[in-house]
């Protein structure tokens, strides 16, 4: 005869039916921690000032690292994060093959290098044919990739996250502390929390 099967998911910490999970590191939930809103992310902290710039807010931790502030409890928080992609230049097949050449070159080195340590004759002529054939083949795939996307993306171009301001954040017990090291450095806030 087979017990009816409980919800795991409803499952609370003295309810009856522990016996009924598995054993293991997912058989037993364990209750949530905190406000129950997901994980706690440490000690509570508090923000000393905010910054425009990254360096700005570099320098400030910077500053209290310098005077023997435990930098271990900071840290630099970066708020309304905007997503930048600055395009380097347009892409041509022939642009697409060179890069491809470029990267086929690299790893054809290095196959070449590890043959090249096995081989009793001539390593230099291992490492350049190598060299030679990973080239070729990257210039190939390259183009041929670049043709396969039909015109779809015909430029190059790199990604990066920018915030609008940077805080600086220390454990609570330890603000009044870092707020009096910081009243001796002179930087341009944003807005200082004091």
């Amino acid at each position: 005869m087979t017990r009816p099967s409980t919800s795991t998911a409803a499952w609370q910490p003295g309810m009856p039916g522990a016996s009924n999970l598995p054993a293991g590191p997912a058989g037993r939930p364990a209750p949530p921690s905190g406000d129950g809103h997901g994980p706690q992310m440490g000690r509570p902290s508090v923000t000393i000032g905010t910054y425009p710039d990254y360096p700005s807010a570099q320098r400030a931790v910077d500053h209290l690292a310098d005077n023997r502030f435990p930098v271990e409890s900071t840290a630099i928080v970066g708020t309304d994060l905007t997503l930048v992609e600055t395009v380097l230049g347009r892409m041509t097949t022939g642009r697409a093959a060179l890069a491809g050449a470029g990267t086929g070159a690299w790893f054809g080195l290095f196959i070449g290098l590890l043959f090249g340590i096995f081989t009793a004759g001539n390593w230099i002529a291992v490492i350049l044919v190598g060299l030679v054939i990973g080239a070729i083949w990257g210039a190939v795939f390259g183009a041929i990739a670049h043709a396969m996307t039909g015109g779809q993306r015909d430029f190059t171009s790199a990604s990066s996250l920018r915030a609008s301001r940077y805080a600086v954040t220390v454990d609570a017990d330890l603000s009044d502390e870092a707020r009096q090291i910081m009243g001796r450095l002179t930087l341009p806030q944003a807005a200082a929390h004091r």
